[in-house]
């Protein structure tokens, strides 16, 4: 699923070619596509029609643009979801599930999902720590791209959490934006295996730690994101590259750029961790699944 980066590069792209616009009709193709939009879709289009989309904003991996009447439309992208902006008149896409038509007749924003994971949806926001935020994402934290994201305070946060550090790393509570593929970068950089407990990191090092996932996705993002296959562009249908620089996710059996050591894949929480043996060694009592 698009992490931080990825989705910092799709809301980039909404805020320069629809914000500011006002829409003029909505057509939904796909019942899933707004399936987190409970009242259904003459709801989600009526509640639309005529609205402008003020700001395009994020936090962490969640994505939405606020509306002229102070509600939101959050978009889950789920593993294959796209925002593309397209000419009015463009051939549709084989998954489109959702079409967004502006008053200015320009070119109008579709949703695309293949899988059908993810979706729209019209939320009431509320505040939290002085933001407004969609309802749903209001348990979300900061993330460490954020002007108000205190360091100190996530550090402590993930050391109080007696747990591996990975889980740590990709509860949304703790530090929002992280995911499979950052989470295994910065282990690598930091030299540390995604089973240490996090009460036994020292705060120097768990510092250390969310510094090297916060300039792990500053390199993503410079590149356009993490991209393996066509599923995950922006909303011009581009692919991200950081992909040829990754170190550890995915590259199992390659050498460690380190040491020169087959990088291993071992389970983790269904998915897979990457790792190396020798730069990121087991911690004591770490028994193999």
């Amino acid at each position: 699923m698009p992490e931080l980066p990825e989705v910092e590069v799709v809301r980039r792209g909404l805020q320069n070619h629809v914000a500011g616009r006002t829409i003029a009709r909505v057509e939904v193709f796909h019942p899933r596509a707004i399936r987190r939009h409970v009242p259904g879709a003459v709801d989600f289009a009526s509640r639309l029609v005529g609205r402008q989309l003020v700001e395009a904003r994020r936090r962490g991996k969640y994505l939405w643009v606020d509306l002229s009447s102070g509600e939101a439309v959050l978009a889950h992208l789920g593993m294959s979801g796209q925002m593309l902006v397209q000419p009015q008149g463009a051939p549709d896409e084989k998954h489109l599930r959702v079409r967004v038509g502006f008053a200015d007749d320009g070119p109008e924003l579709r949703f695309v999902d293949q899988r059908t994971f993810g979706g729209l949806s019209v939320e009431e926001t509320v505040e939290v720590d002085g933001v407004l935020l969609p309802d749903p994402v209001a348990h979300i934290a900061r993330d460490p791209m954020d002007p108000a994201f205190d360091l100190a305070a996530a550090v402590a946060a993930v050391r109080r959490k007696r747990t591996e550090i990975k889980r740590a790393l990709l509860d949304q509570t703790l530090v929002s934006g992280i995911g499979n593929i950052y989470a295994d970068e910065a282990l690598w950089r930091t030299k540390l295996h995604w089973a240490r407990p996090t009460d036994k990191l020292t705060a120097a090092k768990a510092g250390e730690l969310l510094s090297a996932a916060t300039d792990v996705m500053n390199e993503a993002l410079s590149v356009g994101g993490t991209s393996f296959d066509a599923l995950y562009v922006n909303i011009n249908g581009q692919s991200g590259y950081f992909d040829r620089s990754l170190n550890a996710y995915g590259q199992e059996g390659l050498p460690c750029g380190r040491c020169g050591r087959p990088i291993r894949r071992e389970p983790f929480m269904n998915r897979s961790s990457f790792s190396c043996p020798k730069c990121q060694p087991h911690p004591p009592g770490f028994a193999a699944a």
